[in-house]
């Protein structure tokens, strides 16, 4: 059987973790808003048209804040035309997708919406087809006490008090030819700057994420980061990434290596962002917002057959496996290990696109493979961030070498006294798992919960809702001042530790 060990010391911290590495996305994108997170007249919607059973759900996730409205769509979108009575709201055609907006679902939906969810809105501006006058009457309406126009007319529209929406996003994937209003590195960065800087005259405690590349293997990656950083440093907060990943391939051990690239490409984004705050000589550090990550691969030969200017069509609907639920741990491993400058994180997206839920339409709602992994890292993954070493043998792929098959990070939550240790066992073997504890001398195993499954291929659907399903039947138990576990072969683990 194979062996791996690590070493945890309480008092070594990579540091402390921001609630909104935990965050998802909502984008008008396929059924994402409508019959996802809207569907007035559902058996199970309120009176405001949001469906019930997955704001359940989403509760149950616990996401800490919620991208919207794009995302792509956010290129060519008008905000005024989601406000105001819905009688008036004018139906669109939608560029980025080809469908048609009712906008019957807009910005004051979406506040709501949040707050029946316990989330934070974050807001992405057209930079687009748009531009700063947009961006600073966006910010009125949501954020400002009134005397203005679009402060008085959030008022008219029901709305007394501000939304007080803290962050916001300068566009969305620039640099991507297929982009509505695509720019290039200086027009962007020009752009960006004095966007940021009319919006902070507008409310001066907003925080701000510039765009990055929207994806380190195409040609502008580096250089657009730099140059974007070189024009708006002293007015943004963060930098964008985003990254997806597929298995084409049908390779296990190359697909359960690709976090090692998620890993890469978020050190070689801090090295740019250092580079240019060495080279101003600024005392600010700007963090990174990743803001678009998941598996998609599945549904892109089915989104090829979809008729155009619908509303709602069925568009990025993956049906998630079990080893896709397996890398989206891995991810999340990633997205922790790197807490010190990962500051934001979201999941994209969060119902029916690329999403932990899946809904029907007048049906049910049910959770997908990958809703696991991010349900017990947004729940049990709150606190400091402790940095093992992890001794384990290791194997090559195709594209990566000495992938370490167990990859694990611990943390450790002072307030409930409790250390959570998140575990993914790439072999396909048990694994032997030594956890050396030092601080923790009075902890013992509170629980161990595993995802397992003998299908690689095995799915949840809305009449087999718990075939992908975790149990607390674990094996990890104390033995002395270590931790002990075997870890079942392709594995997620969760090994809850408590002070006695």
């Amino acid at each position: 059987m194979k062996k791996a060990k690590m070493y945890i010391d309480k008092n070594y911290i990579i540091d402390k973790v921001d609630n909104r590495l935990f965050g998802s996305f909502i984008e008008h994108l396929g059924r994402a808003v409508y019959t996802g997170i809207y569907e007035p007249g559902h058996p199970k919607s309120d009176e405001k048209g949001f469906r019930k059973d997955v704001i359940d759900l989403v509760k149950e996730l616990n996401v800490s804040i919620v991208r919207y409205p794009g995302g792509n769509f956010v290129s060519g979108y008008n905000w005024e035309d989601g406000v105001g009575p819905k009688d008036k709201r004018p139906k669109k055609l939608e560029l980025a997708w080809q469908s048609i907006e009712p906008n019957e679902f807009g910005t004051n939906e979406f506040i709501e919406w949040c707050k029946k969810v316990n989330t934070e809105p974050m807001m992405s501006l057209n930079l687009g087809t748009r531009g700063i006058d947009e961006a600073r009457n966006f910010v009125e309406y949501c954020n400002h006490s009134g005397g203005g126009y679009y402060g008085e007319l959030r008022k008219k529209h029901g709305y007394k008090e501000p939304h007080k929406v803290k962050i916001w996003c300068l566009g969305n994937e620039m640099d991507g030819p297929w982009q509505i209003g695509h720019k290039t590195v200086e027009e962007y960065a020009r752009l960006a700057e004095e966007t940021a800087k009319v919006m902070k005259l507008v409310d001066p405690d907003i925080s701000l994420v510039a765009c990055g590349s929207s994806g380190w293997h195409i040609p502008t990656f580096g250089e657009w980061e730099a140059t974007v950083l070189e024009h708006t440093y002293d007015y943004v907060d963060y930098i964008s990434l985003h990254a997806y990943y597929d298995n084409y391939e049908d390779n296990i051990e190359n697909f359960l290596a690709k976090s090692i690239d998620m890993d890469s490409y978020i050190k070689s984004v801090i090295a740019t962002c250092d580079y240019i705050k060495g080279k101003k000589k600024s005392k600010k550090t700007i963090n990174i917002s990743f803001d678009e990550w998941n598996v998609w691969f599945h549904s892109r030969e089915a989104d090829k057959k979809v008729e155009p200017w619908q509303i709602a069509p069925p568009l990025l609907e993956d049906v998630y496996t079990f080893e896709d639920a397996l890398l989206v741990g891995l991810m999340l491993i990633t997205l922790l290990k790197n807490a010190d400058r990962v500051k934001i994180a979201c999941l994209a997206q969060l119902v029916n696109v690329i999403a932990p839920i899946m809904t029907r339409k007048g049906g049910g709602a049910w959770r997908q493979t990958i809703f696991y992994p991010f349900m017990h890292a947004s729940n049990f993954g709150r606190g400091k961030v402790l940095q093992p070493v992890i001794s384990t043998d290791k194997y090559d792929t195709k594209d990566f070498k000495e992938v370490p098959f167990v990859d694990s990070i611990p943390v450790f939550n002072e307030e409930k006294n409790e250390l959570t240790i998140f575990a993914v066992n790439r072999a396909q073997d048990k694994m032997v798992f030594e956890c050396e504890l030092k601080g923790f001398e009075d902890y013992s195993v509170i629980e161990h919960i595993v995802l397992e499954n003998s299908d690689l291929k095995a799915v949840n659907t809305e009449d087999k809702p718990d075939n992908v399903k975790p149990h607390s039947n674990g094996n990890a138990r104390n033995e002395g001042e270590k931790v002990m576990a075997e870890l079942s072969p392709l594995s997620w683990n969760v090994i809850r530790v408590g002070k006695k």
